[in-house]
């Protein structure tokens, strides 16, 4: 029987409350996969109160010790490398930087994803930055989608990152989004569903998992504006036809949860095809069969209180102009008629366009 690692060789934690090892482990751990940490689990290298723990869907109780060996944290890819990418500033100073992300750029290093990144290009300008979120992701408090535009701020100080983060787990940080989606919706609501993994496919996050296996989440919306389709739109696509503008705050930040709330309600974003919005659009004039060249989400607004000065701080990225000329489009009649063209739709955005990521009285369970 071989004697136990020593505290140097194994990273230790405590349980805060009843959570799957597997979600745990993945929350203390988030350069790690969940699918590299199951995998570990499995292969002996966690123990749950000196016990080695093989199944990574055990119930961690509160208070009890989790211990991992080292080896098992290595990193799997590779170390972020400075590069010369563009980057729109929107603030800086000594303890961190407030930047305009665009949409196409990953945030940090990861599988399939070494290069090209938006550390990178922090690297390129700042030499250093905070290394509390690791290897892979210094700077990092927290994140964007590749497809999502707009603020995020990043750390150039371990001191600034921790004090950032607490902020951001105390919901403190006030995220203010933009976002162009299907169908009209209310004038305003509250979305409160937990989200979690789908099973079935595993780059997609879903509503449809029971609460113990998802995280909670709210995302509350006003309607800035309505796109109804025009009166002569034939029933069967006036919804397909039909568009919104709202302004979103987002209460916690799960990943994909905006995108994944719209669509349970029944409103996927513009060009997010993962969650069910139509490949092409349905739309009057031009705008039929037009294929939207991103997801139409923006992280507008950011609000955080500065960790050295104590100040409050406010920033704002305007929309980009892909989105802002979409909403034009939607809202301009056609030349010389003074009326919008009739609404029509390919075979393909119709189909599409029936939002299938919905359940049959989601939008009632959802909104409060």
């Amino acid at each position: 029987m071989q004697a136990n690692p020593t505290s140097a060789e194994r990273q230790n934690w405590i349980a805060t409350q009843a959570e799957r090892l597997d979600l745990f482990l993945h929350a203390q751990l988030p350069d790690q996969s969940r699918a590299r940490l199951q995998a570990q689990i499995r292969a002996g290298a966690v123990r749950v109160n000196g016990a080695e723990a093989t199944r990574p869907g055990a119930v961690l109780r509160v208070g009890d010790l989790i211990e991992m060996q080292a080896a098992a944290l290595a990193p799997v890819a590779p170390h972020a490398e400075a590069e010369a990418i563009p980057l729109e500033v929107l603030y800086e100073d000594d303890d961190l930087a407030v930047i305009n992300k665009p949409a196409g750029l990953v945030v940090h290093p990861g599988a399939g994803q070494a290069r090209g990144t938006l550390v990178s290009a922090l690297l390129h300008r700042y030499g250093r930055l905070s290394a509390a979120g690791g290897e892979q992701r210094p700077g990092i408090v927290h994140r964007l989608d590749r497809t999502t535009s707009g603020v995020i701020v990043v750390a150039r100080t371990d001191f600034t990152h921790q004090q950032l983060s607490a902020q951001f787990q105390a919901r403190s940080v006030v995220k203010i989004y933009r976002a162009l989606v299907h169908g009209l919706t209310a004038a305003d609501g509250d979305i409160r569903l937990p989200v979690g993994r789908d099973l079935r496919q595993r780059v997609r996050m879903t509503t449809r998992r029971p609460e113990a296996h998802a995280r909670s989440a709210r995302t509350s919306f006003r309607r800035l504006a309505a796109f109804p389709a025009p009166q002569d739109t034939p029933a069967k696509l006036r919804a397909a036809c039909s568009f919104s503008e709202l302004e979103l705050r987002l209460f916690t930040g799960r990943t994909h949860q905006i995108r994944v709330h719209l669509a349970a309600v029944g409103h996927p974003v513009v060009g997010d095809r993962l969650y069910g919005a139509a490949a092409t659009l349905a739309g009057p004039g031009a705008l039929a069969g037009w294929q939207p060249p991103r997801v139409m989400l923006h992280a507008a607004e950011l609000e955080f209180t500065h960790p050295r000065s104590h100040e409050r701080l406010h920033f704002r990225a305007p929309v980009p102009v892909e989105m802002e000329n979409l909403r034009l489009a939607l809202r301009s009649p056609v030349p010389d008629s003074g009326t919008q063209a009739p609404c029509r739709a390919t075979p393909a955005g119709v189909e599409s366009g029936r939002q299938r990521a919905a359940k049959p009285g989601a939008r009632d369970q959802a909104m409060s």
